[in-house]
């Protein structure tokens, strides 16, 4: 049998048992685990976002807040719930890194290895824990990349018009959608694979992912465009920012670095094979994003959703040019390290230890020196840290809104000063009859003072001397300082304030502002 008709062959062979195998086992990884430590800050944000479902938000597209919405609508307010669907998306970029090993000639042990890398990879153990855009993110890119491959590969013309929707759903999960698209459009004009350009189709799926997209654009147009204000805000000043190289050597840790060699032969396998040429496609879309993160100082996994497609070419690379020609011992030599180093960095991806243990762990490995965010860090990097202080910041305001009268209890207002303080009370503070927050942090300050007038307000996260120039009396009830919380969010004090300057609806542009 010819090495052309063997990976035709492959390709029509049904998905190896294994790689769903791998799927189921991806997912129960994080249903044992999700449950542990606290609400991470974001979380707890989207939450709040999912209490008011909109085209779009000033820092983030709006399925995140429909994914929370559907999770506490159907399953509760639980952590776990919470964290369902991510934890379930952790299974297409299972079932992803084992059909597109398949696609481009992949056999049996391939496909195994493909999906074993990408469950393996440290930062999609990340991404699947806790519920963020992050975690759907890898599915639409990758979705999108699979279906360029099998159009390549002679599938129908008509599979553009999913490439469209499967593209369009992607943007309204995160704009980054927009710069994978960019990657796949520039490889397809640099490759033959440019006469896809005079097909009605491709044409056809642009209008799709314009028509799906259009509803969070135009809200972006009616509010000025936010999310590009906020970006040009944080971008070198909340963002950490590295040099280009540092950036390139940095993306060696999110895929595990022992698994370097095998998305690196991806590259070479999408440029240079003489097989793996045809899917070149793929190669500059990578290429063309990791310029793209550099120039504009992305976060270092921005680029995280493309590595299963190199991972799944080089996989292939391997297969043929090495493990075909090695001895039967190789297999098992290579793969026994990568899991051995994926169960080591497991518990810097996911609160698998004890806290205590975790800070002491992290810590022995240096986490802490790969920053992604100009955050002060306390004795855990910033990933766990945000899922502490929460739960202890509400108590403390449910001791502050009851110690007051009766009379006053009902009509105080809760002041947060960012979205993490304000979530916690809005997703955490039923249980003590806490009324909802309100803040000026990104969309809550666009939410307004929801007709607050601050005659008797309880303040979180400010300091004295910035609520004494809004109000005549500011009291210090209680200050707090939770075990492991992030610095922000630990010594800070709570305030009972009256008498206020200006009524808030007149001075809302004084407490708003991005971040």
């Amino acid at each position: 049998m010819s090495e052309q008709t063997a990976e035709n062959s492959s390709r029509l062979a049904p998905l190896d048992r294994s790689v769903y195998f791998l799927a189921a086992l991806a997912v129960l990884v994080h249903f044992l685990f999700n449950g542990k430590y606290g609400y991470f800050r974001d979380e707890l944000y989207y939450a709040a976002c999912g209490e008011h479902l909109a085209w779009g938000y000033v820092d983030h597209a709006p399925l995140v807040a429909f994914a929370s919405w559907i999770s506490r609508s159907l399953f509760g307010n639980s952590l776990f719930a919470l964290r369902l669907l991510p934890a379930l998306s952790a299974a297409p970029k299972v079932l992803l890194g084992g059909w597109m090993a398949r696609e481009v000639g992949g056999a049996k042990f391939a496909q195994f290895f493909a999906a074993l890398l990408v469950f393996l990879a440290p930062i999609y153990l990340t991404f699947d824990n806790f519920l963020s855009m992050n975690a759907f993110e890898p599915v639409f890119w990758m979705a999108c990349a699979a279906i360029v491959l099998r159009i390549l590969n002679g599938g129908s013309p008509r599979l553009w018009l999913w490439f469209g929707v499967v593209a369009g759903i992607g943007i309204l999960n995160k704009h980054s959608m927009l710069f994978f698209g960019s990657g796949i459009a520039l490889g397809l004009l640099l490759t033959q694979a440019r006469t896809q350009f005079a097909r009605f189709e491709i044409w056809a799926a642009l209008a799709i992912v314009f028509l799906i997209f259009l509803p969070n654009l135009l809200w972006e147009i009616h509010n000025g465009y936010p999310t590009i204000v906020l970006l040009n805000t944080v971008i070198g000043h909340k963002y950490a920012t590295v040099s280009p190289l540092t950036y390139i050597g940095e993306q060696f840790l999110l895929v595990n670095p022992l698994a370097a060699p095998f998305w690196l032969a991806g590259l070479y396998f999408f440029f240079f094979d003489k097989e793996g040429r045809k899917y070149a496609v793929l190669g500059y879309a990578y290429l063309v994003v990791l310029v793209e993160m550099i120039l504009l100082h992305g976060k270092i996994y921005y680029l995280a959703p493309a590595y299963i497609m190199l991972l799944a070419g080089g996989v292939v690379w391997w297969e043929r040019q090495i493990f075909s020609r090695a001895a039967a011992w190789l297999k098992p030599a290579i793969v026994a390290p990568l899991i051995v180093s994926a169960i080591i960095a497991a518990p810097l991806a996911m609160p698998i230890l004890p806290v205590a243990a975790a800070v002491k762990y992290c810590a022995f490995w240096g986490v802490q020196d790969v920053r992604v965010e100009n955050v002060p860090l306390n004795s855990l990097p910033q990933l766990f840290g945000d899922m502490f202080g929460w739960q202890e910041q509400v108590q403390a305001l449910a001791r502050a809104v009851h110690s007051l009268p009766a009379y006053e209890q009902s009509r105080v207002t809760l002041l947060a000063y960012n979205y993490g303080e304000a979530g916690a009370i809005d997703y955490l503070g039923r249980r003590y009859d806490l009324p909802k927050a309100i803040s000026g942090h990104n969309q809550y300050g666009a939410w307004g003072p929801r007709g607050a007038s601050g005659d008797l307000v309880v303040a979180i996260g400010f300091t004295k001397e910035q609520l004494d120039r809004a109000f005549g009396e500011v009291t210090p009830f209680e200050t707090i300082s939770p075990e492991y919380a992030l610095p922000e969010e630990s010594g800070i004090s709570i305030y009972v304030c009256r008498h206020p300057h200006k009524n808030l609806a007149d001075s809302w542009t004084e407490w708003t502002y991005l971040d």
